[in-house]
């Protein structure tokens, strides 16, 4: 997940029979508990660019699905459903559309799925849409208000201090442990460029063989904050996103005409690791309790509550 311009779209209809017109959700009746009615998320979809509507718990199954490996433990998937939950939450109360894309949130419908998992299909979606109906309606809170729940593959062992790659605090995405990730396939990875597509990015002159660059800080987090290369200052995020890097926790040697680059992690680092969070569900976590981890003060709230203000 991405957070650039997420895009989403909400109508509230007042049960009183009055339809109020608001951007993207529209709340439909809950056949279960008849005076609670269930928001539906209009996603405009990548492949048609045509906007369709699901009810609010089935896109949470599809984001959770696209999101992360249905093999993860149970609790980890609860905790993904309630951060992309909440997340869909965010963006509607700010009156915005949804793709189904890293730029919000990616999303796959059943004929998704099934294109995805083939065989293991009902398996798969029968786990996902559980651990989307055992959190139905629960969102994070901070002070009132519902959190931006970032969350990212895996990280260096350390997650990131929102402000240190955002350039915005707050202060339930702060910089916490997360040991699990050194378990992650992705946790070290190896990036081969060559020298001069490297060079050509980056407007600089690479030595011909050895180390590239001075690292001039470290972020809380461990991640390279700033570097000078050829007498050019970079921070450690423009590196990874113009290079395509996996990480912001990087370290580049030029050899034989071509640039490696080692990483540890994947993504941005802010807010819930989500190898860190199933290797929490390994050791006998609760979802409450990764998410209370990766979100230091924030507490799990009712999506409900902000729907009728």
């Amino acid at each position: 997940m991405l957070l650039k311009k997420p895009l989403y779209t909400f109508l509230f209809i007042v049960i009183a029979a009055i339809a109020i017109p608001a951007a993207g959700l529209l709340l439909t009746e809950n056949k279960t508990t008849p005076d609670v009615q269930e928001p539906t998320v209009d996603v405009v979809r990548s492949d048609t660019q045509k906007t369709e509507s699901f009810p609010l718990e089935e896109y949470v199954a599809g984001v959770v699905a696209a999101e992360m490996p249905a093999s993860f433990e149970k609790e980890a998937l609860k905790a993904q459903a309630v951060a992309a939950r909440t997340f869909i939450l965010t963006q509607t109360l700010k009156g915005l559309d949804v793709t189904d894309t890293v730029d919000d949130q990616v999303f796959k419908d059943e004929e998704d799925q099934k294109e995805m998992w083939g065989e293991d299909f009902e398996t798969n979606k029968t786990k996902i849409e559980a651990a989307a109906r055992e959190t139905e309606g629960e969102v994070l809170v901070y002070n009132g208000k519902p959190i931006t729940a970032a969350f990212f593959s895996s990280g260096n062992g350390q997650t990131e201090n929102a402000e240190e790659y955002w350039q915005s605090a707050e202060p339930y995405l702060v910089s916490v442990a997360s040991p699990w990730d050194t378990a992650a396939p992705n946790f070290e990875q190896e990036v081969v460029l060559t020298k001069q597509e490297v060079e050509e990015k980056l407007g600089v002159s690479l030595p011909e063989s050895g180390s590239v660059g001075a690292i001039t800080k470290k972020t809380t987090g461990g991640r390279i904050g700033a570097i000078t290369i050829d007498g050019k200052s970079f921070t450690g995020r423009s590196i990874r996103e113009t290079l395509g890097l996996p990480s912001a926790d990087f370290q580049m040697t030029v050899s034989d005409g071509d640039v490696v680059v080692t990483t540890k992690g994947y993504g941005h680092g802010i807010g819930m690791s989500q190898y860190g969070a199933n290797g929490m569900a390994k050791e006998g976590k609760k979802y409450g309790d990764i998410t209370a981890h990766y979100y230091p003060g924030a507490v799990i709230g009712d999506v409900q509550t902000f729907l009728k203000r």
